[in-house]
């Protein structure tokens, strides 16, 4: 065969194999665009106002834009399928292919579920404890939740780190712990348990009743989440005070759960980019976070006259105090939720000494630029 032809051919085998790799990488255009994407149906445990419906619409985007069309998340808002309550079993059991949500909903089934995101205070920020679930077994012992203990047909992952919730809504400022005794106040989860330890009436309402409960004189007091969740709601128009900073959840996450059949049915590509579509979803959100609920506190404060002000330290140190009874009482009823507990633990012991001692105090900065120049100390 002469050289020029040899090398002509050699071109053409380069030229095909490329072709071909390139139409196998990228799925055929012309066929891919044919082919229906998989689609999962979801439901959020939120209403379709609600900013955290918006968070699963964010997660949902994501997982269409990383797998270029091949996989698509239909998301439907709380109710429109199952209660939110209801929505594990309906994951479970396949009649939704998955739902967005956070783990302290299904404490019914087992008391250590509130622990992943919604348990004790021990120090910890939100971020801090999606470090436990990555890097200090915190995935290991969620999963075991699921598959082991409750033998659930789900694959679930947490992200979305919260600020610490506000104390709550209230028609007069709180003052000293000693106003909890008899006061009626809506909080759910072990939420309920740390303030029924502190003497309150506590009432488990959905957050939809809130405001007229308010309204009635049926709560003298009310958490629902934060500043842009707490305006959709209307709390500002129930009660004009409210209440930052509290230890009852100072580390809440969202939670994404998909039905294990259908989800380990995908191709490991795709189950990658749901899992890791999570984790960009989860700094995202934390940082949409910062701008709407700071957008949302100053419009309160300054358009409708809400005072917000700090939770006194005796009522912070009554909760803690609250929760070392609750935590010990829940260890001795079930054995997985001490064990969930001492591994936090363990971990917080470490890794919260750490940032006590390395993040700065933001408020002297703020001060400075914004509140009044302070004078330089030797």
């Amino acid at each position: 065969m002469p050289a020029q032809r040899r090398v002509s051919r050699r071109r053409f085998l380069v030229g095909a194999s490329t072709v071909t790799a390139g139409a196998v990488v990228g799925g055929f255009p012309a066929i891919a665009m044919a082919q229906s994407p998989v689609v999962f149906r979801f439901q959020g445990a939120w209403s379709a106002r609600d900013i955290f419906h918006e968070y699963a619409l964010d997660y949902a985007k994501k997982v269409i834009d990383m797998s270029g069309g091949r996989v698509r998340i239909d998301v439907l808002p709380a109710g429109a399928v199952v209660k939110p309550q209801d929505l594990l079993d309906a994951v479970h059991k396949g009649a939704l292919d998955g739902c967005h949500a956070a783990p302290a909903l299904w404490s019914g089934k087992n008391s250590a579920f509130p622990l992943f995101g919604a348990g004790p205070a021990l120090g910890m920020d939100a971020n801090n404890f999606l470090a436990w679930m990555r890097h200090g077994g915190g995935d290991v012992l969620y999963q075991e939740l699921h598959n082991r203990a409750l033998n659930l047909n789900i694959v679930g992952f947490l992200y979305g780190p919260m600020p610490s919730q506000p104390l709550g809504w209230f028609k007069k400022p709180v003052t000293a712990s000693v106003q909890f005794k008899g006061l009626k106040i809506r909080a759910t989860g072990l939420s309920a348990d740390l303030y029924r330890q502190m003497g309150a009436a506590v009432s488990e309402l959905p957050g939809e009743e809130i405001v007229a409960a308010m309204k009635q004189g049926l709560l003298d007091g009310a958490a629902f989440n934060n500043p842009t969740s707490d305006r959709q709601l209307g709390l500002p128009g129930a009660a004009g005070t409210c209440m930052m900073q509290s230890f009852d959840r100072p580390s809440e996450t969202l939670e994404i759960l998909f039905n294990r059949k259908k989800f380990e049915a995908l191709p490991s590509d795709l189950r990658a980019i749901a899992r890791h579509a999570a984790e960009a979803a989860s700094a995202d959100m934390s940082w949409k976070a910062i701008h709407r609920y700071s957008e949302d506190y100053a419009w309160m404060r300054e358009k409708q006259g809400v005072k917000f002000h700090r939770t006194p330290a005796d009522v912070l140190r009554a909760q803690m105090n609250a929760w070392g009874t609750v935590a010990e009482r829940r260890s001795k009823e079930n054995p997985f939720f001490e064990k969930v507990l001492n591994s936090q633990l363990a971990w917080a012991r470490r890794t919260v000494a750490w940032a006590q001692n390395t993040i700065v105090d933001s408020r002297i900065a703020y001060d400075y630029w914004f509140a009044k120049k302070l004078p330089a100390k030797g």
